[in-house]
């Protein structure tokens, strides 16, 4: 896995940097990571050695990190794009670029492992993930590409497929939702939807393979910008 930080502020880099390599660390995965401290090495870089992860100021001189997101994507680049800024007003400019999260100045050590699992999960979409089911009498391995959503009720957690097969076991919706791809969303305490699966998104309710799933309040702000993520990706 090829990571690579474009930051015209060496100590930023070297900062974030210390960051994902603690956190890639733990994990055990094997990575290379590049620093570079302006838009146009880093464009000269990636014609010879592709990116998967790269962390990109948006404030750079010269070239800034809009404009070399644009010049990425323009070239077929399809690397996850993580902005780094101190300022949130560039929200909106993503969507251009299909940028994959923000990152705020200053570092957060929670924020960057979040947004590095989640981007972790992302690059392993095209290959089969499950679900791990521990049972008295044995071992279930739910394939997550076939599962729509998740729903609990008392100490119950249901799985249900796309061919409306329901899978029941013991356990919490929360464990659930931690140990899942970032394609799994809640829409509420009692339930965690594929966003793949979302065909209509509402105020109140989404419609998951043709069901009915409400869609709290308390969710409703944080599904609508997964689902438009998703969408862009």
């Amino acid at each position: 896995m090829n990571i690579a930080i474009c930051d015209d502020e060496k100590k930023l880099r070297c900062d974030l940097r210390n960051l994902i390599e603690i956190h890639l660390d733990l994990k055990g995965l094997a990575y290379q990571i590049e620093e570079y401290e302006s838009g146009a090495a880093l464009l000269e870089h990636d014609k010879a050695k592709p990116v998967d992860i790269l962390f990109l100021d948006i404030e750079m001189p010269a070239l800034g990190g809009m404009e070399t997101a644009k010049a990425l994507r323009a070239a077929g680049k399809t690397m996850l794009i993580i902005f780094v800024t101190a300022y949130p007003d560039y929200v909106f400019q993503g969507y251009e670029v299909q940028a994959f999260h923000y990152i705020l100045k200053p570092y957060q050590e929670t924020k960057i492992k979040e947004v590095l699992d989640n981007a972790l999960k992302q690059l392993n979409i095209n290959q089969e993930q499950y679900y791990i089911v521990a049972q008295k009498s044995g071992t279930l391995r739910l394939a997550l590409s076939q599962i729509c959503y998740f729903k609990s009720d008392r100490r119950m957690v249901y799985a249900v497929n796309r061919n409306g097969q329901i899978t029941e076991f013991y356990g919490k919706l929360d464990d659930v939702e931690h140990a899942v791809p970032a394609c799994f969303q809640r829409t509420h305490n009692r339930y965690l939807v594929n966003l793949n699966d979302i065909s209509k998104l509402e105020s109140a309710r989404c419609i998951c393979n043709g069901a009915d799933i409400p869609v709290s309040r308390a969710y409703k702000q944080q599904l609508a910008v997964a689902f438009a993520q998703i969408n862009l990706i």
